[in-house]
């Protein structure tokens, strides 16, 4: 969950490739070295296709979007190789599982 007008930041390196609207939602997407593609929604950016960003750098802003975050404002990140959508989860590394006890 996040705010309205969080920043945004880049998942890696890579080139601006898209920044438009994607069915009626504020998108863009950076193409990374790998061919790996992020997407990130529903985020407003000043930035043009054809830019370069680095890692962590600021690409543009969440915004609120009809949908289903309604009580809230939620980033959509995706990963994309050529048009297969992949889970992002697995590749910001091994997360560490933690199980907690549950309530008698």
């Amino acid at each position: 969950m996040g705010s309205n007008g969080a920043e945004v930041r880049a998942v890696a390196d890579g080139v601006v490739s898209h920044r438009g609207r994607v069915a009626g939602r504020p998108t863009i997407s950076v193409t990374h070295a790998s061919g790996l593609r992020s997407t990130y929604e529903p985020v407003t950016s000043e930035l043009r296709t054809g830019e370069r960003v680095e890692r962590g750098e600021v690409i543009g802003e969440l915004v609120e979007g009809p949908d289903h975050c309604a009580e809230a404002t939620c980033l959509h990140l995706g990963a994309l190789r050529g048009r297969d959508y992949l889970d992002p989860f697995p590749l910001f590394g091994s997360p560490r599982v933690i199980l907690l006890p549950t309530a008698p």
